[in-house]
Parts: C-alpha cells; structure tokens; sequence
C-alpha cells in the first residue's frame, strides 16, 4: 500500500525520473512544493531542497509541511548550512573544499560551482532552521546527521 509523491519543480528533473523509474508506486509532480496544500502523509523526506527556497518564504513550506502530515508523521530533512560564526564558516569552507579536491575536483570546478550557486542557495545555520522547525509547531527533533556544513534532522509532528 505505499504510495509515494515526488515533487520538483524543475520540469527536466521530473522527465529524468520518469525515465528511470520502475517503480508504479512512484508518482513525480512538477509543481513548487511550498504552495502544494498537501495533505494526510506520513513521511515527507527533503534532501537538500529548503536551502533554495527563498528565505522569505521559506517558513510558510515549513509551515505547509508541518499541516500536511499525520499526527505522528515525520519529515526527514537534510540541508547544507552556516557555521555559527565566520571563524567556522572559513574552516567549514577550507574542509568542503578540501574533500572536493580529494574526490579529483579541480580548483577551477569549485570555484565555479560556488560562483553558479550564488544567490541561489541560501543556507541557513543550525539554528536558524532549528528555529523555522520549531515555529512550524515541531516539538519532537532529533539531530541525525553531521558532516562539516551539512545536517540531517528527523522531526515528528
């Protein structure tokens, strides 16, 4: 009886997933998420989606996302974020660089990866999306991820 619903906006990645998924029970939408008026779910999972949601509305799919599940549902997310202040944020960036580069990356391909998201990811810190959680209404949340600039929260409604 599992059903699944997965949502992105961008109509090319919807198309790629549809050409490869064996899967009837999979069901992709085009359509923006924070405006979707979802309803009676039990888990709703997010891999690094809220960080390119515009700040000023970034509450609001908070919001919708904390509405839309059942009572005891669960929204997995996992964000890239901010270190609490710039000495972490340089080293955060020094280590991420540093791994990328180990992975065979050139200098010139961060660099230019950085330049492309700029403007358009828009991280929070840990508190600050620890806060937008809370204000949401979650009260259960559970830290179940951490590797330099990115987390993994399970929260349950």
């Amino acid at each position: 009886d599992l059903s699944i619903k997965a949502v992105d906006i961008e109509e090319d990645m919807i198309k790629e997933a549809n050409s490869r998924n064996y899967n009837e029970n999979i069901e992709f939408i085009c359509e923006n998420f924070v405006y979707n008026k979802y309803n009676s779910y039990d888990v709703i999972i997010s891999f690094y989606t809220m960080q390119f949601v515009p700040p000023s509305i970034r509450q609001e799919a908070f919001n919708n996302i904390f509405k839309s599940l059942n009572w005891g549902g669960t929204f997995l997310f996992f964000e890239k974020v901010r270190a609490p202040d710039a000495r972490f944020q340089d080293l955060s960036n020094q280590l991420y660089a540093e791994y990328k580069e180990s992975k065979g990356f050139s200098a010139e391909q961060i660099a230019n990866k950085s330049k492309s998201l700029k403007g358009v990811l828009e991280p929070f810190s840990t508190q600050g999306n620890l806060e937008m959680i809370k204000r949401a209404s979650f009260v259960d949340i559970w830290p179940i991820f951490k590797w330099i600039c990115f987390e993994g929260f399970c929260v349950v409604k």
